[in-house]
């Protein structure tokens, strides 16, 4: 029974090994959208639920890994050297974990910054956007004499 919790430990680590790799992809994907001037918000969107679909699922295998980690640590730690090489293995694949989460943040970061530069460069275009509306309205009301207002005649009696 032991060794059906320990294979299924590795196999979830193998799991979240995958997960991370299709992160790192989708971090890829999303650093050419925000570097692209046509991007649509549609397609971001896309992406950002596929990274939190599967955010879901590192939650999960997380959550799964430590109740058997919880269950198996006994073991682990009394016979040590009969689990030897799954314990290796284990550790090969945290190590494996543990490179690809710091990937990951780096990647995240600079997303994240040139998000930031996306969204000013949109506030900006929509500033300059309303900017020319206004002009344009003025104009308009000017050329139509829409804002003309005839003189009036003011009596200052008492």
């Amino acid at each position: 029974m032991e060794q059906t919790y320990i294979a299924i430990m590795i196999q979830s680590l193998e799991k979240k090994e995958k997960v991370l790799d299709r992160i790192i992809e989708l971090d890829t994907i999303q650093k050419n959208q925000l570097e692209d001037p046509e991007l649509t918000p549609d397609d971001f969107d896309e992406v950002v639920e596929a990274k939190s679909e599967l955010i879901d699922q590192l939650d999960k295998l997380d959550s799964g890994f430590e109740k058997l980690f919880e269950r198996m640590k006994d073991e682990l730690d009394g016979n040590k050297e009969a689990h030897k090489d799954e314990i290796r293995i284990m550790k090969d694949h945290i190590r494996s974990i543990t490179d690809k989460s710091v990937q990951i943040q780096s990647q995240e970061a600079r997303n994240k910054d040139l998000m930031m530069k996306k969204f000013n460069a949109i506030k900006k275009q929509t500033r300059e956007v309303r900017k020319g509306a206004n002009v344009v309205s003025k104009y308009y009301q000017t050329m139509t004499k829409t804002g003309y207002v005839d003189p009036q005649f003011m009596d200052n009696k008492k």
